[in-house]
């Protein structure tokens, strides 16, 4: 597992940490039952407050990415079909919106939008 922080970001650290794992996970980087860094140990090779380790986690945890076997540590959850499409619907909604933004600025119309988009799926159909 990877983690990268930007201190110049200014997205919080502890979300940096959540963003990065949920994706490793739903990318499939981190599957079924991997064993997470422990909470004191990732803070550790960040330097950074344990606190702020534990607090990514925790919202992980919450979410149903992550469960926690006292004693033994953090671990990734079974994947839940129906949490994983919803993340996945929330992130096609984000690019949307990135999309029209940019076809509108470069004065493309429906069609032409359209037609990118077919072309873009037929890879994948």
């Amino acid at each position: 597992m990877t983690i990268f922080i930007d201190n110049r970001n200014g997205t919080p650290i502890y979300d940096q940490i959540y963003t990065q794992i949920k994706g490793q996970i739903l990318g499939g980087e981190l599957r079924e039952d991997d064993m997470l860094p422990s909470i004191r140990g990732l803070a550790k090779d960040l330097r950074i407050s344990f606190i702020t380790t534990k607090r990514a986690y925790e919202e992980l945890e919450k979410e149903g990415f992550l469960y926690t076997i006292p004693g033994k540590g953090c671990f990734v959850a079974a994947k839940n079909v129906e949490l994983i499409r919803e993340e996945n619907l929330k992130r096609i909604e984000e690019h949307i919106d990135e999309i029209a933004r940019l076809a509108a600025a470069c004065r493309l119309t429906r069609q032409d939008v359209l037609s990118m988009v077919e072309f873009g799926l037929e890879e994948y159909q």
